[in-house]
């Protein structure tokens, strides 16, 4: 009986160690080379860059207080929002009166109390999404233009060349990444804010 215990597991084992090794190191070491040859951008966390400082990422939203700039969506995500280590939704339901309450708190920050862009009261899935619909972008020109002293034909230009298109022309939507518009700002204003 034993001989045969030992006959079954011999087998298992190997097996066991032949796939670790298949899928738990070759195949990953594999793809993150191929990942750094064929995109080492993306498979690096898409970092944005000022010189030798990373600023940000692409990918992960970060809070932008400053009347002078386009503001995010609201964050979840940690004890006060865009923390991109504690990442989380709200889990508020629609029907929830603390979303009602949360939505409501948040109108008076975006300058208007009439159609308020949902991207610039409600918080995302991740709490930490980079972008926001290019109509949250256009709602924040005039306050905006009005902390930088710019001329607004000039923003509105910048918003509709950051607005990205669906992938394929059809997948996902049309959306404006905040920090990439914020950048560009700085770059076209001459009365960055601090």
């Amino acid at each position: 009986m034993l001989t045969e215990i030992r006959t079954a597991i011999r087998p298992a084992i190997s097996l066991l160690l032949l796939l670790t090794l298949i899928t738990g190191i070759a195949y990953p070491l594999a793809m993150t080379g191929v990942a750094q040859v064929l995109m080492p951008a993306q498979a690096n966390g898409s970092l944005i860059r000022e010189g030798d400082r990373v600023i940000g990422s692409k990918l992960i939203g970060q809070n932008f207080a400053a009347p002078g700039y386009f503001h995010p969506r609201p964050s979840a995500a940690g004890e006060n929002g865009y923390d991109a280590s504690a990442s989380a939704a709200s889990n508020l339901a629609p029907g929830s009166q603390d979303l009602r309450n949360r939505i409501a708190n948040a109108i008076p920050a975006t300058g208007s109390t009439s159609n308020v862009p949902p991207a610039l009261v409600t918080t995302s899935a991740s709490g930490l999404d980079p972008h926001i619909s290019p109509e949250a972008a256009f709602a924040q020109i005039a306050r905006v233009v009005q902390a930088r002293g710019i001329p607004g034909t000039r923003v509105e230009a910048l918003v509709r060349a950051e607005t990205e298109t669906p992938l394929l022309g059809f997948i996902g939507e049309r959306r404006v990444n905040v920090l990439l518009l914020n950048r560009q700002l700085d770059r076209i204003s001459a009365n960055p804010p601090r």
